[in-house]
C-alpha cells in the first residue's frame, strides 16, 4: 500500500477519535447525577472531564459464567449457578420482615427462591405455579437444601430443555461505586462500545502479527463482551493489545519530550581533568565501581553540547551525594555554578557540610541558602552567587525564590525529586535556561518502573555500598514481646547507642488499634527518661529541626517518629531502628526506614514489631526484609505484591497511572514499547508520516498533552 500524502495532522486527525473523547454525559441515560457518580468511579477530576473512553478503560475484574445449567442436586454451595425449575408453591412470610419463599423443583430436588420484598401479586406474576423458570444467582445450602436469595437473572421458559437466552451468558464483573448498579453500568458500557469508531492502526504491522494481537476496537469489545472467562485476564490477547497501546502512548510521549529537551542547546563544559583526579585522590574513602561509572556518565553529559537530564538512582547509603559533588566540581572547573535542592532544611545542611568539607579545600566556594539562616548570611550568599564568587549553592525551596540570581547556573541537582513539584524544578532550572539537570532518588525503583516513570531521563544506578558500611541485622518480633524490646533498648541507650522508634500514626486511633507516636513517646520517656525526642508530620518545622539536631548531636538518644524520618536523615551513629506495626507498611517503605541505621561503621539492628496473626502478604514482606538488604530486589518484590500504583509513595506531578497495563504482568511489553517509541521519533520526529498520524490519535486518546504540545511547537 503506498504511503498517504504528508499533511498537517496536528489537530484534524484528532477528530477521528471524537466519539471516544466526548463527555460521558452524551451517552443515553447519563444525567448530571449519574455523570458525577461515573466521574467518582473512574477517578476523573469532574463529570465534564469524564470521557467515553474513560468508561471503556474501566475494566472488568472477573467474569460470571451463567451458561452452564445444573440440576438442583448438583448446585454448588456459595457459588453462582443457573438452574431450571418448575414452580410448585409460594410460602408467605410467617412474620413481619421475614422472607417469602418460592419453591421450585426438578427431577433431582427442590430449590428455594428467597425474596425479602415483593407482594403476593408480584410473586404470582413472576413465578406462576406450574410454570418453568430459569434462575441464576448465588447458591447457598441451608439445612441440607439449596436456596438462592434475590436471583440475579429470572426468565420464564417452556421447559427444562429450552436453550438458554443471551441473558444467561458470560457476565463481566466491574468495580462499582455507590449509586450505580451492575446492570446500569453494563448498559452504559454497552452503549459506549457501540460508539467506538474504526481507527487507523497505530501499531507496527509485523509486531501486531507476531504477537497475534487483535485490532483496537476488537480488543475493547473482547474485554467488555467476553466470549470466554479468560478473556479479561492480563495475559489475554485483548488485554495485552490495550496494555501495549497504553504503554506505547506513555513511552512515545516521553520520547517526544526527551527529544525536544535534549535538542535544546546546552553548554559543552570543559574542566581540568587533573583537578578532578586530585579531588578524588584527596577523598578519605575510595569511590565504589558504580560511583565511578555514574561520574563518568555525568562527565560525558556535561561535556556534550546538549542539556543533561539524568536520574541517579541509588539505594540508601550508596553515595549519590558524591556523584553530585563531582558534577559540581566539573561545572566549577569551567566557571559554572551548581544548585543542589534538598527537601528539608536538615537534609540541606547535611549536604552543605559534606560538600563544603571536600570542595572548599580545593578552592570551590559552597554556600547554604535555606529559610533558617540569618539575614546577614542570606545577603552574603545572594551576593556571592550573583557575582560568581560562590560556585555551589545548597538549599531548600529558598533556592528558587525570585531574589536568588546566579552568574552562570550550569547544573541543577534535585535530591528526592518526588518531593518537589514539576513547577518548582522548572523555576530553579529557569535561573539557568541552558543548565544541566541531575536528579537523585534514594527510593529503589524496579527497572520497569524506572522506564515508565523516568523514560525521558538517562539513568545511572548505584548498586554498591561504600566500604565500611555494616549490614543491618533484621528481626521480626511479635508485639506481645514489646516489654522485652524496651528493656533491650534501655540497655543499648545506657551503652551510648542511638535508636529510632517509628510508629505509623500520630494520634490514637482505636479503630485501627495502633499505638500512636505521641503515646509511644510518653511510655518510652517514662522508661528511659528525658533522652527521648518526638517528631511527626504535625510538628512545626522549627521544632522538628531542633529535635533532629539534638538527636544528631547527642543530647537525645531515642527519636520517636512517624515516617517523616523515611528519607534524608543522616545520623551515622544511630544503630537501632524499631518499626512498630511493621505489617502495616509496604516493603519499599520498610526498607527506606531501615536505611536510617547502618550508616556508620558499627553493627546495626532493625526490629520489625508486628501484631499477630499475620496475613500471607504481610508475612511475605517481613520474610523478605529479614532475607535481604538489597533495595532493588526488595523493590522488585514490592512491585509484585502491591503493583506500581503505590510503590513510589508521593508521586511526582504528572506521573502516569495505567488502566490497561500492569507492569508486573506486562514488563516485556514496556521494554518493546520503549524501543518502538525511540525508533518512531528517530525516523519520523514530527509524526507526520502515515503511522505518525495514527500515533497522534493514540497520544490524544491517552491524554499525553505534554507530548502533543511539544509536537505542535515543532
Amino acid at each position: 500500500m503506498p504511503p498517504s500524502p504528508k499533511r498537517d495532522v496536528g489537530v484534524t486527525r484528532i477528530l477521528d477519535i471524537g466519539p471516544l473523547t466526548r463527555a460521558v454525559n452524551r451517552l443515553p441515560g447519563v444525567g448530571p447525577a449519574r455523570a458525577e457518580r461515573l466521574a467518582h468511579l473512574l477517578a476523573r477530576p469532574s463529570a465534564a472531564e469524564t470521557r467515553v473512553f474513560d468508561l471503556l478503560s474501566h475494566l472488568p475484574t472477573s467474569v460470571i459464567d451463567r451458561r452452564q445449567l445444573v440440576a438442583v442436586a448438583d448446585a454448588p454451595d456459595k457459588a453462582v449457578a443457573t438452574l431450571t425449575v418448575k414452580i410448585v408453591r409460594h410460602d408467605k412470610p410467617r412474620r413481619p420482615n421475614a422472607p417469602a419463599r418460592i419453591l421450585g423443583e426438578d427431577e433431582t430436588g427442590t430449590l428455594s427462591i428467597v425474596y425479602f420484598r415483593g407482594g403476593e401479586a408480584w410473586f404470582a406474576g413472576a413465578f406462576p405455579i406450574g410454570e418453568w423458570v430459569r434462575v441464576s444467582g448465588l447458591v447457598e445450602w441451608w439445612d441440607g437444601k439449596p436456596q438462592i436469595a434475590h436471583p440475579d437473572k429470572v426468565e420464564r421458559v417452556s421447559g427444562p430443555n429450552e436453550p438458554a437466552s443471551d441473558a444467561f451468558g458470560l457476565e463481566p464483573v466491574y468495580p462499582m461505586t455507590q449509586g450505580l448498579t451492575p446492570g446500569v453500568l453494563a448498559g452504559l458500557v454497552g452503549a459506549a462500545l457501540d460508539t467506538v469508531p474504526e481507527l487507523p492502526e497505530w501499531l507496527d504491522g509485523p509486531f501486531l502479527a507476531r504477537e497475534k494481537l487483535p485490532p483496537f476496537r476488537d480488543a475493547l469489545v473482547a474485554l467488555h463482551r467476553p466470549e470466554t472467562p479468560h478473556a479479561v485476564l492480563p495475559e489475554s490477547p485483548a488485554r495485552r493489545r490495550l496494555a501495549y497501546d497504553e504503554l506505547l502512548a506513555s513511552q512515545l510521549a516521553l520520547a517526544v519530550v526527551r527529544d525536544r529537551e535534549r535538542t535544546q542547546k546546552g553548554v559543552a563544559r570543559r574542566w581540568d581533568e587533573a583537578t578532578i583526579a586530585a579531588l578524588e585522590k584527596g577523598l578519605p574513602f575510595a569511590l565504589t565501581p558504580s560511583q565511578r561509572l555514574a561520574i563518568a556518565e555525568v562527565s560525558a553529559d556535561l561535556a556534550a553540547p546538549h542539556r543533561m537530564i539524568r536520574l541517579i538512582q541509588g539505594d540508601v547509603g550508596s553515595g549519590k551525594t558524591m556523584v553530585a559533588l563531582f558534577a559540581a566540581a566539573m561545572a566549577a572547573g569551567d566557571g559554572g555554578q551548581s544548585a543542589l535542592m534538598a527537601p528539608t532544611d536538615l537534609v540541606a545542611r547535611q549536604h552543605f557540610e559534606t560538600l563544603a568539607a571536600i570542595l572548599e579545600p580545593v578552592g570551590i566556594r559552597v554556600r547554604l541558602l535555606t529559610g533558617r539562616i540569618s539575614d546577614a548570611e542570606r545577603a552574603s550568599a545572594l551576593d556571592e552567587l550573583a557575582s560568581g564568587a560562590a560556585s555551589v549553592a545548597v538549599g531548600t525551596h529558598a533556592l528558587f525564590q525570585s531574589k536568588v540570581a546566579f552568574r552562570d547556573l550550569a547544573l541543577v541537582v534535585v535530591d528526592e525529586q518526588h518531593r518537589f513539584g514539576v513547577h518548582q524544578r522548572m523555576a530553579l532550572s529557569e535561573k539557568g535556561p541552558r543548565s544541566d539537570l541531575l536528579v537523585m532518588t534514594a527510593t529503589p525503583i524496579p527497572r520497569t518502573l524506572v522506564l515508565s516513570q523516568f523514560g525521558d531521563m538517562d539513568v545511572s544506578r548505584l548498586t554498591d555500598k561504600p566500604a565500611g558500611r555494616q549490614p543491618i541485622e533484621t528481626r521480626a518480633v511479635a508485639l506481645s514481646q514489646i516489654d522485652t524490646v524496651v528493656e533491650r533498648l534501655a540497655a543499648a541507650v545506657a551503652r551510648g547507642e542511638k535508636a529510632y522508634w517509628v510508629c505509623p500514626l500520630v494520634e490514637e486511633n482505636a479503630a485501627l488499634d495502633l499505638e500512636a507516636a505521641t503515646s509511644r513517646h510518653r511510655t518510652l520517656t517514662q522508661r528511659l527518661g528525658p533522652v527521648v525526642g518526638l517528631i511527626h508530620g504535625k510538628t512545626p518545622t522549627a521544632e522538628r529541626e531542633r529535635v533532629m539536631t539534638a538527636f544528631r548531636d547527642g543530647s537525645l538518644s531515642v527519636l520517636t517518629a512517624t515516617t517523616v524520618v523515611e528519607v534524608g536523615v543522616d545520623v551515622p551513629d544511630a544503630t537501632i531502628i524499631v518499626i512498630e506495626h511493621a505489617e502495616r507498611f509496604g516493603l519499599s517503605q520498610l526498607h527506606q526506614l531501615r536505611g536510617r541505621v547502618g550508616r556508620g561503621d558499627r553493627p546495626s539492628h532493625c526490629l520489625l514489631l508486628y501484631k499477630a496473626p499475620l496475613g500471607a502478604i504481610a508475612r511475605q514482606r517481613l520474610e523478605t526484609m529479614r532475607a535481604t538488604n538489597d533495595g532493588f530486589k526488595i523493590a522488585e518484590d514490592d512491585l509484585k505484591l502491591r503493583g506500581e500504583g503505590e510503590l513510589l509513595g508521593t508521586r511526582q506531578s504528572g506521573a502516569p497511572t495505567f488502566k490497561f497495563a500492569d507492569l508486573a504482568q506486562h514488563g516485556d511489553l514496556l521494554r518493546t514499547a520503549a524501543d518502538d517509541a525511540r525508533l518512531v521519533v528517530a525516523t519520523d520526529r514530527d509524526l507526520k508520516g502515515a503511522r505518525g498520524a495514527a500515533l497522534r490519535l493514540l497520544l490524544a486518546l491517552f491524554e499525553r498533552r505534554r507530548a502533543i504540545e511539544r509536537l505542535r511547537a515543532g
